[in-house]
């Protein structure tokens, strides 16, 4: 259980921070930005969730949940040494879920002929702006688990690709199913 007592300790204030397994880490450090990416990315939904209907709310409300996780497992790497607590990890269940959600909500859609831009509904709008934040939060985990020394789990890795895709179906779904989408006209405005 969390219990905080006190907001700010102090101990942060020569740019650093503390890891999950209590190693401390300069507050610019990848991993830091890795995780910090994945709070931003929770703040983002939150302003989603402000303008969703009931369905994808609920959604976003579990996703929430699961990305304090997800923060929990990359602020806590795995270096082989034993820890006193058992640490938090994004499972393949978590993935399954996320893959069902996508194939019921695209298969209200009608397929797409052009690209979406980022627009529509408030709700539609601020999901378009979640994925983009989770795909730099996978890009981000993907450069952490390519530097000697930083594990990203694979199951992460691939919850957060499946995450990206999640909001684009819901951001069409909270654009009137897709009738209310915003399409990208090639060269347009030439």
């Amino acid at each position: 259980m969390v219990r905080l007592n006190r907001i700010y300790t102090r101990t942060g204030d020569l740019g650093e921070t503390s890891l999950g397994n209590g190693e401390r880490r300069s507050k610019a450090d990848l991993r830091v930005e890795t995780y910090g990416t994945v709070d931003e990315l929770n703040a983002v939904i939150g302003l989603a969730r402000l303008h969703a209907e009931a369905e994808i709310d609920a959604m976003l409300a579990r996703i929430q949940n699961e990305l304090f996780d997800l923060g929990a497992e990359l602020a806590t790497p795995d270096t082989g040494k034993p820890l006193e607590f058992e640490p938090l990890k994004v499972v393949d269940s978590q993935v399954e879920r996320l893959e069902a959600e996508i194939d019921a909500m695209n298969a209200r859609l009608s397929p797409l002929k052009s690209f979406v831009l980022p627009a529509g509904s408030p709700a539609a709008t601020h999901l378009h702006l979640a994925r983009t934040v989770a795909r730099r939060a996978e890009r981000l985990m993907i450069a952490l688990s390519a530097k000697e020394g930083e594990p990203v789990a694979a199951t992460a890795i691939r919850y957060v690709n499946r995450l990206s895709d999640h909001f684009f179906v819901a951001a069409r779904i909270a654009n009137d199913e897709g009738r209310a989408d915003v399409l990208w006209v090639p060269g347009g405005s030439r």
